[in-house]
């Protein structure tokens, strides 16, 4: 893990823009979120066994999909916050870079390149899978807590009023059962 924040350290003091390829293969990893659910995993119910761990470190398609989906997700919002402040380059700046293209058709297509990923997550509760749906239940939940944090804007990094009013309508104000 801490190399690819090292490959992200040399390209920022570069100031290396990498193609989406090689973006996406460190980036995925930085966002630690494949490691976040792995050890969401740690002390589930019994179905949870080491061929559980197993399958999501190989990071199947399920995993890979939400892990795109929170970095795309985070780029696309907190883009100009963390270039504002010097920051290695985004998706945004990768993409734009290698296709020659504007800021707002690198959003358009971050935006569907998460769409799919979407589908993704449903394909992987649809069809047969090594993992019980315990774990599939985690990888989604987590999606969700980053879709609501990063849908119209940053409220995990920027520590917007957003995210403690979608807590507060979540678990203090919810509808009453």
């Amino acid at each position: 893990m801490s190399l690819v924040y090292c490959v992200e350290a040399k390209w920022f003091h570069e100031k290396y823009i990498p193609t989406m390829e090689e973006y996406m293969s460190i980036a995925l990893m930085s966002s630690a979120y494949p490691n976040l659910t792995i050890a969401s995993l740690v002390g589930m119910e019994d179905n949870i066994t080491k061929d559980t761990f197993i399958w999501a470190f190989n990071v199947p398609k399920m995993l890979k999909a939400s892990s795109t989906i929170c970095r795309l997700m985070d780029d696309v919002v907190t883009h100009r916050f963390e270039q504002e402040r010097g920051h290695v380059s985004s998706a945004v700046e990768c993409y734009m870079k290698q296709y020659e293209t504007s800021m707002q058709a690198a959003y358009d297509e971050f935006f569907k390149q998460v769409k799919a990923a979407w589908k993704d997550i449903n394909e992987g509760f649809l069809k047969p899978t090594a993992a019980p749906t315990s774990a599939l239940n985690r990888i989604l939940n987590l999606t969700r807590v980053i879709d609501l944090f990063y849908i119209d804007e940053s409220t995990y990094d920027t520590a917007g009023d957003s995210a403690k009013t979608s807590i507060v309508v979540v678990l203090i104000d919810s509808i009453p059962i």
